[in-house]
């Protein structure tokens, strides 16, 4: 009889250890289907940098087109440069990857703090390209992503 009953447990403790095993599996195959977003931060006037964070921004959105990722390429200080119509030395391939882009989403964010320096210091208003959107803030914005769950980059 005691016999009988220790295999019993030993059964049950298995079979335990075993729901338990395949419980943790399931939710780690559920967690891996949240969403991917990414943030890419550009503060420079660097064609280099501007061209690493698209190819960034390309790979992102490549690897994980079919589940419709989102993108953010925020820029701020010399950085606003990559989103400025006069200066921009990555317009087309800006407009190339607002196009290619679906059904993932790409946003380019112009900081409005740098925007309003520029213009007040080169005595002109500044246009940027027609594919960013200006936010108050480039810093608070890349704040408020992360604070939310996306993940930072910075090429």
């Amino acid at each position: 009889m005691r016999g009988w009953f220790r295999r019993a447990t030993f059964l049950a403790i298995a079979s335990v250890s075993l729901i338990a095993a395949f419980s943790a599996d399931q939710a780690k195959a559920q967690g891996s289907e949240k969403p991917h977003r990414v943030a890419i931060q550009v503060d420079q006037n660097d064609p280099a940098v501007m061209n690493l964070a698209l190819n960034n921004a390309t790979n992102v959105i490549e690897y994980y087109r079919a589940k419709g990722e989102d993108v953010d390429v925020v820029t701020y200080g010399p950085g606003l440069h990559m989103l400025r119509a006069d200066t921009s030395p990555v317009l087309d391939r800006i407009k190339s990857l607002k196009d290619s882009a679906f059904p993932s989403k790409i946003q380019f964010s112009a900081c409005g703090n740098t925007k309003e320096g520029m213009e007040k210091k080169e005595g002109h208003p500044i246009n940027v390209l027609s594919e960013a959107v200006i936010v108050p803030s480039g810093v608070v914005r890349l704040i408020e992503l992360q604070e939310k769950g996306w993940s930072y980059v910075r090429p």
